[in-house]
């Protein structure tokens, strides 16, 4: 009985007392987690180039209670991997597919500060990413594709038929123009395969443009222009290419061609949501841009000046960190509580722990 009365007052005294703070959150805390999560995804929406981020883990957090105010200060370590998603698409990272071993995978991390009272504030971000080394993706998967230099001739050859390919079966209003190549790869299927991802750009010339003046379409320069993510892959021999015209139309046969798949997703401009939900609002008509959906892409001999209408907000990158590109380096062993966090992806790879 003595015993058990001893112990019972061992047990009462390790109890936190009234008053006292309580510990700080760690790396398995769901309130740490959520606020690198959030603080990711204003990330990805501070961020203007590139792909879309997830989040892999929490690797490292200190917490810092404001004095005299209810908020706290965060500043996290946490490690993400590339999605399938550009920036351009403006989708939440969680909707996003993270890249497979076979799709050029590229992960890193960031330094972040973010402050948290209701809701999570981010103040600034330094992130380091780079691809999974090929030697890591062949030793594990043989024959998956592997990166190759956007810069090749036939990286480029790629994106512009995969591009007249989507101009020539499209059904939108106007031509689009290939604005940059954001990743290409290789494979070896029963000739050299390439894949190639970019970006386009709506044209100021519609589909009843002539074929003649084609090479005069300039992007469109105004709010409403619409620009959309392409995928593509082709099968590459000397005699498989053909010319055509970048409406795409054929200049000239070819013998034995493989076919072009393409992919494309068109965006709506930010201007066009923001003014629709403006116009919805008001209870008004939009007699000229009732839909500004990638089905009805309007021939912008329109009202519109190149300059938001005063009830039009458009939001704006606040340049909050910076991204750079550089091999993994060395790093301390996280000092927070529970930490590192699990990670929530890793592809198989054998010989690297992303």
């Amino acid at each position: 009985m003595r015993m058990s009365v001893y112990l019972l007052v061992v047990c009462l005294a390790l109890l936190p007392q009234g008053g006292e703070a309580s510990d700080p959150p760690g790396c398995m805390s769901p309130d740490a987690v959520r606020v690198a999560e959030e603080a990711l995804e204003q990330i990805n929406q501070d961020r203007k180039i590139g792909y879309i981020w997830s989040l892999n883990r929490l690797y490292d957090l200190s917490h810092t209670p404001e004095q005299g105010k209810d908020g706290s200060l965060y500043k996290l370590t946490i490690d993400v991997m590339e999605t399938k998603c550009h920036i351009t698409s403006g989708k939440p990272w969680k909707q996003c597919e993270v890249r497979n071993i076979g799709n050029v995978p590229v992960y890193g991390e960031c330094q972040v500060s973010a402050y948290v009272h209701t809701q999570v504030k981010l103040q600034s971000y330094s992130c380091t990413i780079r691809e999974v080394p090929a030697t890591a993706v062949v030793d594990t998967c043989p024959d998956c594709p592997t990166a190759e230099n956007l810069n090749e001739p036939i990286v480029k050859e790629t994106a512009n038929l995969c591009l007249q390919r989507f101009n020539e079966e499209s059904r939108l209003a106007n031509y689009f123009t290939l604005e940059n190549i954001t990743k290409a790869s290789s494979q070896w299927v029963v000739g050299p395969s390439y894949f190639v991802e970019f970006t386009i750009a709506e044209t100021v010339c519609s589909r009843e443009t002539d074929v003649s003046e084609l090479s005069r379409c300039t992007p469109m320069d105004c709010q409403f222009a619409h620009r959309g993510f392409c995928s593509g892959s082709h099968v590459a021999r000397e005699d498989q290419f053909e010319i055509r015209n970048p409406g795409g139309k054929r200049d000239g046969l070819i013998q034995d061609k493989k076919p072009v798949e393409v992919k494309c997703e068109i965006y709506e401009p930010q201007a066009s949501s923001v003014e629709a939900q403006a116009h919805a609002k008001a209870g008004s008509v939009h007699t000229e841009h009732q839909q500004h959906n990638h089905t009805h892409l309007h021939p912008h001999e329109h009202l519109h000046s190149d300059s938001p209408s005063p009830d039009i907000t458009l939001s704006v990158s606040q340049n909050l960190g910076t991204v750079v590109n550089q091999p993994a380096s060395p790093r301390a062993s996280p000092a927070g509580s529970s930490c590192p966090g699990p990670r929530r992806h890793n592809l198989g790879l054998r010989n690297l722990r992303l």
